[in-house]
């Protein structure tokens, strides 16, 4: 497992504001966003390209383009579509699938998939796993082996805030066989008994969109 932490005052600056527990809906999720735009940068440094002959009005060349298949982007429900618009400014042309997965209270690291809208095979394809939070890192594990058992070999996981606990299990439970690598803005200090992160910036799902009774 690749792990890569963000270090850039722009991105220190945007999550200062993120956590604030005084910043409203409206400007966290446009912070959501930025912040998931500056971790694409470094995320999709890896796609795949093919040389491409154009002509510019100049003289013809030979550039790049992204080869086929096209990646595609998973945002975890529902908290990873609030970083769903930041990914596919950045990537327009990658198609979007969606899983939902939410962890079982009583076992923390143990999920409980109840959506799934994927292509039954994802061989060959560039996969970007987008979720708020790498808490315990059981959502992470499983979404992860999830797009493995359709072939997907190539997975990388963007996180806003992760813990070092989370970090660990993912570490520890990951099938090596995937080329795995998690991009995050900042490594927290640690899971309270709630299993939230601390600082942390609170639930991002309800951050996002408001709490649901």
């Amino acid at each position: 497992m690749e792990l890569h932490v963000l270090n850039h005052p722009l991105v220190e600056h945007k999550l200062t504001v993120l956590r604030d527990k005084n910043t409203p809906s409206s400007t966290f999720r446009e912070l959501v966003s930025e912040l998931v735009m500056l971790e694409a940068y470094e995320a999709t440094r890896d796609l795949s390209v093919v040389a491409t002959p154009i002509e510019t009005p100049v003289a013809p060349m030979t550039g790049k383009k992204l080869a086929e298949p096209r990646p595609i982007i998973v945002p975890v429900l529902r908290a990873g579509l609030g970083m769903l618009d930041g990914m596919t400014r950045l990537l327009p042309t990658a198609e979007v699938g969606f899983l939902g997965m939410k962890r079982d209270e009583d076992h923390p690291t143990q999920q409980i998939t109840y959506a799934n809208r994927l292509p039954d095979d994802l061989t060959g394809r560039q996969c970007f796993l987008i979720d708020p939070m790498l808490a315990t890192g059981g959502t992470l594990v499983a979404a992860t082996h999830y797009l493995a058992e359709r072939g997907a070999k190539d997975v990388t996981a963007i996180n806003i805030i992760a813990a070092p606990e989370g970090i660990k299990y993912v570490e520890e439970h990951i099938d090596p066989s995937i080329d795995f690598k998690v991009v995050v803005c900042a490594v927290d200090e640690k899971l309270n008994d709630k299993c939230y992160i601390v600082p942390g910036l609170g639930d991002a799902g309800d951050r996002l969109y408001g709490v649901i009774d």
